[in-house]
């Protein structure tokens, strides 16, 4: 995973009211989304904004609730251990959408590698 320096932050002001047509222009697999699962807590907005169909909602791979910190644990849990996840990162288009709609700030753009 690239450091935090490298991620590109969107603030919601930045997408204005563009249309996802005019704001997802970017080169597809160029960025991929990453969501912080410490922060997540499932409520679908990423879901709901992307006109790629980058992201799912599911209850949270053993794997990765294992990874998370007790507090994350228990923050999860509360949120019956659903998260977001990027089956089609591949298809992103970069265009923010989904940084701006969610309400945790869990998703970052970065660098595909």
């Amino acid at each position: 995973m690239l450091p935090r320096e490298h991620a590109l932050q969107l603030d919601p002001s930045q997408l204005g009211d563009r249309p996802a047509d005019d704001a997802c222009r970017g080169e597809p697999g160029k960025l991929r989304p990453v969501v912080d699962r410490a922060r997540c807590e499932g409520k679908r907005a990423c879901v709901d904004v992307c006109p790629y169909h980058v992201f799912e909602v599911r209850r949270i791979d053993d794997a990765d609730f294992a990874r998370l910190s007790i507090l994350a644990r228990l923050k999860s849990l509360a949120h019956r251990r659903q998260t977001a996840y990027t089956p089609r990162a591949d298809a992103c288009q970069a265009c923010g959408l989904c940084v701006a709609a969610c309400p945790e700030k869990a998703i970052r753009l970065t660098a595909a590698i």
